[in-house]
This record gives structure tokens, C-alpha cells and sequence, in this order.
């Protein structure tokens, strides 16, 4: 049993993928204090009422219990999981498609026990392993992008107190993107302060077809909101990557220029906004094709995803500004914090 200030429960959201059985093997094989309990949230959609299509290790079993998610997303799934677990000192958040470390159990114990007073959250060190034989693709460097990501709740651990401090995770964010550097701009703002951990967490790149570039442009809207709770410098705050939205709503407005002046009878001028749309596309196929594999399929779905990614982004964007127009900005805005870092442990001597 752990001391007091060093209880903590797991919380997994899930939609049940295979995954999850492999997170949960790899949580009750690790070395170290086990969870007091594990909250496995379930947010698959309200008409699959079948179980969880996963293996529950027996070290677990007795201490495993699952709560629903309504289908709301990740945010409310976190807040729908800590707030139903029992009460300890510290939550740790997983995703259900992270493998621990095989020390996992032992590394978060000395976080915790390192933690200082006003230690809000503490983060793993997130390793996203790549194929050594040959060039990653797109979507396996965009995976990759976690393991240098600030406070992804991928592996998390927050102190309780701080989560009701701050009244958990916003459930406007109904993806798995941002709601992790808001949460942690929001612990800021309210005093806390936010370390960096010991313990290491493998973040497998899952299977995606070509269309996942295009889909995920739907964050563009999360950072509207992101925008309008933290101000137009929360880039710099959660440094986090500014992205290439102003290229995509400029390509996008060349497009749809050129559409209007050629039904207008004004091609000359529908033929040089054209051209711009062809050269800014052109660019940021090559920016995503020139890193990669080069593979024929690879190729192909750069072309296409790189066309229709400008038009998906932009209008993303200006569905979060119709949808957050009413959002207040928080009342205290953080300042630049740099992390608390924990101590490296110390090689026992033989």
C-alpha cells in the first residue's frame, strides 16, 4: 500500500478498441504501487449496449469498475471517470492506446512522492516508436508530434484537488485535441504549477486510412475556442505549433475567387487566382510528400488529402467561430510558467 499523499486511481477512457486489452496488461504488469482502482469509462455510442470487448487482467479484476460515457467525448469521459473513482490524492489519465512502462508502477510513485504542495499535474515521457527500415508517412509524424506534445492527457497525473479547483476538463471539447492544454492553461491561471515526470509510456502509432488528415481538421474549430477562453497568444502559453491555417484560408479564398470571376467572365483574372490556388496546393503537397516514404500510395493520398485539406480547414474554422462566438475569456490569464522538473532518480550503487 502507498502512503497517503501517494494513493492514486487510473482513469481510461475508451471506445473499445483492441488496444485497450494491451494497456491494461501492460498497467497490471508493471512494477510498482498498483492503482487503488482503475475507471474505465465507456463512451461508445448510447446504442451499443454490449460489454467492452476487453480482457480485464485478474491482477485488476477486483479493483476495475466501468462507468458510462454517453458518447461525449474524451473531456467528459475524464470528468465522468475521476469525479466516479474513488477519492485519492492523485488521478492518473490514460489513453487506451498507450503501452506502460515496465517500471511504470515505481516511476509514478516517485513523481508523486517528489511533488511539491502546489504540483497540480505531473507528465510521463512519451515514446512513439517509427519504422527504423524506412521514412515515417504523414500520419505516423503527426502520431510521432506526441511524444514532444506539453500535458497530454495520454499519460497525466493530476492532483485531485486541482481538478476541482478548476472544475475538471471543458466538455465543449469534444475531440481528443486541446482539451488537455486547456485544462493545464486553466490549472496555471488558477496558481498551480505543472511538473515533468520519470515514468515512460509507449504511444503505439494506430492504424489509419488516407482520409484521417482531412478529418482531423475538424480541431480547427477547438482552436477557436482555445482562442476565445486564452487569448491569441495561447500558442506561445501551451507552446504549441501554430499550424498552417492562414496558408489553408488563403489557398481556400484563391479557389473560391477564381470560381466567382470565371462566372463572372473575368478568366484572366479567374485564371491567375487559379494558378495561385494550384501553386499554394502544389506546395503543401510536396511539404508532406518530401519527408515521407514516396511510396505510389503514399503519394497519391498526399495529392488528394493536400486539395481538400485548405477547404476542410477553413471551414472548420468558421464553424468555430459561429458556434463559440459567446464565449467569455477567462478572468485571469496565465503567465509564461516554466515546468517544475523532478529530479532524474538516482542509480542505486551495487
Amino acid at each position: 500500500m502507498t502512503s497517503p499523499s501517494t494513493d492514486y486511481v487510473v482513469v481510461i477512457p475508451t471506445l473499445g478498441r483492441p488496444s485497450l486489452t494491451a494497456c491494461l496488461e501492460a498497467l497490471a504488469a508493471a512494477e510498482g504501487p498498483p492503482p487503488l482502482q482503475v475507471v474505465l469509462v465507456d463512451d461508445r455510442a448510447l446504442d451499443d449496449c454490449t460489454p467492452l470487448p476487453a480482457g480485464i487482467p485478474e491482477a485488476l479484476r477486483d479493483r476495475t469498475k466501468v462507468v458510462p460515457g454517453c458518447a461525449r467525448g474524451p473531456a467528459a469521459a475524464r470528468n465522468a471517470g475521476w469525479r466516479a473513482a474513488d477519492a485519492t490524492p492523485w488521478v492518473v489519465f490514460l489513453d487506451d492506446d498507450v503501452v506502460p512502462g515496465p517500471t511504470w508502477g515505481t516511476d509514478l510513485a516517485a513523481d508523486l512522492a517528489t511533488a511539491s504542495p502546489r504540483t497540480a499535474g505531473i507528465t510521463a515521457r512519451i515514446a512513439v516508436p517509427v519504422p527504423a527500415d524506412r521514412r515515417s508517412t504523414d500520419w505516423e509524424r503527426n502520431t510521432a508530434g506526441l511524444a514532444t506534445a506539453k500535458w497530454i492527457t495520454a499519460d497525466m497525473a493530476y492532483r485531485r484537488d486541482a481538478l476541482e479547483s478548476v472544475d475538471g476538463f471543458d466538455e465543449r471539447f469534444r475531440r481528443a485535441f486541446r482539451e488537455d492544454a486547456d485544462l493545464a492553461l486553466r490549472v496555471l491561471a488558477a496558481g498551480w504549477a505543472l511538473a515533468s515526470g520519470t515514468r515512460r509510456t509507449t504511444h503505439p502509432v494506430r492504424p489509419a486510412d488516407r482520409w484521417v488528415s482531412v478529418r482531423l481538421q475538424a480541431g480547427n474549430a477547438d482552436d477557436v475556442l482555445m482562442t476565445r477562453r486564452h487569448g491569441r497568444d495561447w500558442w506561445h502559453h501551451a507552446d504549441a505549433p501554430r499550424g498552417r491555417l492562414p496558408w489553408h484560408l488563403a489557398v481556400t479564398a484563391a479557389a473560391g475567387a477564381s470560381l466567382l470571376c470565371a462566372a463572372a467572365g473575368r478568366r484572366r483574372t479567374a485564371a491567375v487566382l487559379a494558378g495561385l490556388w494550384l501553386g499554394g496546393t502544389a506546395e503543401f503537397a510536396w511539404a508532406r510528400i518530401a519527408p515521407g516514404p514516396r511510396t505510389r500510395d503514399e503519394v497519391v493520398t498526399m495529392a488528394v488529402t493536400s486539395a481538400l485539406i485548405p477547404p476542410s480547414a477553413a471551414g472548420h474554422w468558421l464553424r468555430g467561430l459561429v458556434r463559440h462566438r459567446r464565449v467569455a475569456p477567462l478572468s485571469v490569464r496565465p503567465a509564461p510558467v516554466m515546468p517544475e522538473a523532478l529530479p532524474e532518480p538516482v542509480p542505486e550503487r551495487v
